[in-house]
């Protein structure tokens, strides 16, 4: 029909053979079609043609022949964009299955490299490990020969000794020989020379003997005689008596002179520069000290005041605080003025002892610590111990800052019966001394239990101050600066500390958490044990599981101690 309008039939392309499906058992009982005519197929049908133009007519002299022809050619269109469309659609599938097949095929090429990454990796692993078992083996090899070899050298240094003890001791006993029968001729033919001559030696002895006393008789006669006139002329002349006498009262007097003037000079010198033994540690030199190590004592006089706080973590008030008293103190130094004195009381470990030494360096002045339970095995030593303690800070030229720790030791109340009469007389010396302020030293107690202070103690204070144990938000700075100092900062010729791949801040403030109850030196020494950890791991690196076991051993050593110091507690309270 199409052809017959003028339009051209869109050129389809032929359908595909589609094999019939197998045969099945019931296929086989069905009855066979009868095979399609070929002939048929292909014979010309006049008649058709005939009824197709006789159709053709008719329609063109029909008033919507155009109509027709028009729908016609919408039809043929849409058709030919359907087969346009299923084209597309076959080239796009055909498209997508070659981008799968693309992919599918780049997706086995990444699994054969890595396959054969893998087998690379576990093969040269395999010949590294083939590689050190054959260094080991030979390793041992050979430390099996040179212990058979040192074996046989010492079995051999040990026959040779032997021969050699034989040989001495067969020398030894030739010559023991040979000594004895010497010895045995020679006292034979002594014993004959002194019998032939008993006569002569008796002679000679007689006559030394002789000469002897009446040497001995002269020397005493002359001696008596020179003794007696001497002594007879002395008593004669009484200048003199008098001379001699002046004479030994000036000797006299002179060695007592020069024995307490030596005295004085020894108690000044150590006054002046010798360190008291009450003194533990003192950041101030003495002459001897700037004689022995001059660069380090221009490097002092060289240094600037530094933080009073620095590297100490506190809760912000107590820091505030803290701040007030050092500006004081150094305002105070600075004016000659005279210093305050200060109670420090807390728990142990809260930075007592290093806010002390802080706050002297802020100030420009000298620190000496000095601990009190070192005065009661003293004795009677004590006061005198402590005057020197007092006259020694007294000559200190930059000012003193005289740091007592666990100074209840023995500033503690004069009724307590359990007081020695020694203590009570070091507890009054040290309340003389301290009678009046100084603008030569600053006083700074610690305690643990100031309530055991005698109350003339208390009235010798100025300023009171209670650290406490650090809350969570100065655990966490805490953890950040020792981590940061002995874990990120490794000082020169120290060995460098890795740190694993893990959340560090998360880390810290686990830390932070657990530690509920910790001092600030317990928590120093949970991270200088991390660094301990680091160091004696093989390669450096610290572990989220290093640190996890660290903060365990912690935790109980910490239990064990709080639970030791509650027993203690019952004791005392019983």
């Amino acid at each position: 029909m199409s052809w017959l309008f003028g339009i051209k039939t869109p050129q389809v392309p032929p359908p595909v053979d589609i094999p019939p499906p197998p045969s099945s058992n019931d296929d086989k009982n069905k009855p066979s079609q009868p095979a399609f005519n070929t002939e048929s197929q292909y014979r010309f049908d006049s008649a058709a043609l005939e009824r197709a133009a006789k159709a053709a007519k008719e329609l063109e002299k029909s008033a919507h022949a155009k109509d027709l022809l028009q729908l016609s050619r919408e039809q043929e269109r849409t058709k030919q964009m359907e087969y346009e469309k299923q084209i597309k659609e076959m080239q796009t599938y055909q498209e997508e299955l070659k981008a799968n097949a693309a992919k599918m095929l780049a997706e086995e090429k990444r699994k054969l490299l890595e396959d054969e990454t893998r087998h690379n990796n576990e093969r040269a692993r395999y010949q590294d490990q083939l590689a050190r078992k054959r260094n080991e083996d030979q390793m041992a090899q050979q430390a099996r020969a040179q212990e058979e070899l040192l074996r046989r050298q010492e079995e051999s240094v040990a026959k040779q000794e032997s021969m050699r003890k034989k040989t001495i001791e067969q020398e030894a006993e030739l010559k023991h020989q040979y000594d004895m029968k010497r010895l045995q001729a020679e006292l034979k033919g002594k014993a004959q020379v002194e019998r032939e001559n008993r006569d002569i030696y008796l002679e000679q002895i007689k006559l030394k003997a002789a000469e002897h006393r009446q040497t001995l008789l002269e020397g005493i006669k002359t001696a008596g005689n020179v003794l007696g006139t001497g002594f007879q002329t002395f008593v004669d002349d009484p200048n003199k008596i008098v001379l001699t006498a002046g004479g030994l009262t000036l000797v006299a007097l002179g060695v007592y002179s020069a024995k307490q003037s030596t005295l004085l000079a020894g108690k000044y010198l150590e006054a002046r520069l010798g360190k008291p033994s009450l003194v533990r540690e003192t950041s101030r030199f003495t002459l001897l000290d700037a004689f022995k190590h001059p660069i380090t004592t221009i490097k002092r006089m060289r240094s600037t005041a530094e933080d009073s706080l620095q590297g100490v973590v506190l809760e912000p008030n107590l820091e505030m605080r803290l701040r007030e008293i050092a500006v004081s103190t150094k305002n105070t130094k600075s004016n000659q003025g005279l210093f305050r004195n200060l109670l420090m009381h807390g728990p142990p470990g809260t930075g007592k002892t290093l806010f002390a030494k802080k706050l002297a360096m802020h100030s420009g002045m000298d620190f000496a610590i000095m601990t009190g339970g070192d005065v009661a095995p003293m004795g009677r030593e004590g006061v005198s111990a402590i005057h020197k303690v007092f006259d020694w800070s007294s000559t200190s030229r930059r000012g003193l800052l005289l740091f007592v720790d666990e100074a209840d030791a023995f500033l503690r109340k004069r009724a307590n019966e359990q007081i020695s009469e020694d203590l009570r007389a070091a507890l009054n010396a040290f309340l003389y001394r301290t009678g009046e302020q100084s603008n030569k030293f600053m006083l700074v107690l610690a305690s643990n239990q100031p309530e055991q202070f005698d109350y003339a103690i208390n009235d010798r204070l100025d300023e009171i101050v209670n650290f406490n144990l650090p809350g969570l938000e100065e655990r966490k700075r805490m953890i950040f600066h020792y981590f940061d100092k002995y874990l990120l900062k490794s000082g020169p010729g120290t060995k460098q500390i890795k740190l694993d791949s893990f959340d560090f801040i998360k880390k810290c403030d686990e830390l932070a958490q657990k530690t509920d109850g910790f001092s600030g030196r317990e928590i120093s020494k949970l991270i200088v044990s991390c660094q301990a950890g680091a160091y004696a791991s093989e390669d450096g690196m610290l572990t989220e599981k290093m640190i996890s076991d660290k903060l365990k051993f912690a935790l109980d050593a910490h239990e064990k101690k709080m639970k030791w110091r509650s027993e203690i507690e019952k004791q005392e309270t019983a």
